[in-house]
């Protein structure tokens, strides 16, 4: 199988999100199913059907995690330098807007464009990488085309 790359943040994330579901989560949901099949006839028992679904719903997200883990590489973005490549973290200015943008270049499991975690496979991650400070960068995006100027490269 193919190593999922990923930053030691991401990993922890993974990690602190697998714990959560197996320690208090799971536990908590058993004893729900448990309490909704006391109450008697579980084909009408509506509590019973949601408790199972959530139940399910952990499970296979338990499963899920562990998989993830398991192919996980861990990649250290401090051991790096240079041109843009996984983990750089990238300001950008758009060149029609002169609009400043940092991201960070992470793996798909920890790619969260609310915070600035852009997926390594995205358009424009995939435009960013092998470029240098300075170089401009034709992005196109189901959006359309965009330009951007590489302002910095960092690796922290």
């Amino acid at each position: 199988m193919e190593k999922i790359p990923m930053t030691r943040a991401g990993y922890v994330a993974l990690e602190t999100e697998l714990k959560q579901l197996k320690t208090v989560e799971r536990p908590a949901i058993i004893a729900a199913v448990a309490e909704a099949r006391d109450h008697g006839d579980l084909s009408e028992n509506a509590e019973y059907h949601s408790a199972r679904e959530k139940h399910s719903f952990i499970e296979g997200r338990v499963k899920e995690l562990e998989a993830i883990i398991s192919l996980a590489e861990v990649i250290d973005p401090k051991a790096m330098s240079g041109s843009i490549k996984f983990g750089a973290t990238v300001t950008l200015v758009d060149e029609d807007t002169d609009e400043e943008k940092t991201y960070q270049i992470v793996g798909e499991t920890e790619a969260n464009i609310e915070k600035n975690l852009l997926n390594i496979k995205s358009p424009i991650a995939r435009a960013l990488i092998g470029k240098d400070e300075g170089d401009s960068v034709e992005v196109r995006t189901p959006g359309g085309a965009r330009s951007y100027e590489v302002l910095k490269i960092e690796y922290i």
